[in-house]
C-alpha cells in the first residue's frame, strides 16, 4: 500500500513537472538546404565538360583555418566545400577550381595559424533534357 501511495505521488510529481516544460530547436529547412549546397553544385575541369548552355555566375573563394596549434591543418577539401557553398548561393550549379594557396601564418588573419583557401569560377548550367 505505501509503495503504490509512493508511485502514485511520483508519477503525478512528474507529470505535473512536464507540463511546463518549454524545448526548442534549431531543425529549420534553411539549416537543411545550407547544409546539402555543396552537393548541389557539380565540379568540372573546364567549360568543354558543359553539355549544354551554361551561363558564368562569378568567382568564388573558400577557405580552411587552423584558429590554434592543436586544431587540424587546414585542408583543401574543406575549403572547396566551402566555396561550394559560396557558388550555390550566387545560383549556380557548376564550378571550375582554378586553385588553392596554402597561406602561411603571416599572411593570415590574425585569427588563424595557417589558412587554405581554393578559388573557383561558378556557373550555372542548363540541364539536360531526358531522352525519350
Amino acid at each position: 500500500m505505501k509503495n503504490t501511495f509512493l508511485t502514485l505521488l511520483s508519477l503525478s510529481l512528474l507529470t505535473s513537472c512536464s507540463s511546463n516544460f518549454d524545448s526548442s530547436t534549431n531543425l529549420d529547412a534553411e539549416n537543411f538546404t545550407n547544409y546539402f549546397a555543396p552537393s548541389n553544385v557539380t565540379i568540372y575541369t573546364s567549360t568543354d565538360e558543359f553539355k549544354t548552355q551554361y551561363k558564368y555566375m562569378g568567382l568564388v573563394e573558400g577557405e580552411n583555418c587552423q584558429a590554434k596549434a592543436h586544431h587540424a591543418k587546414p585542408d583543401d577539401v574543406m575549403a572547396r566545400t566551402e566555396a561550394r557553398k559560396k557558388a550555390y548561393q550566387l545560383k549556380a550549379n557548376a564550378i571550375i577550381f582554378t586553385g588553392c594557396a596554402l597561406l602561411p601564418d603571416e599572411s593570415t588573419a590574425k585569427q588563424c595559424i595557417a589558412s587554405t583557401v581554393c578559388y573557383g569560377q561558378a556557373y550555372y548550367v542548363e540541364p539536360t533534357s531526358p531522352k525519350n
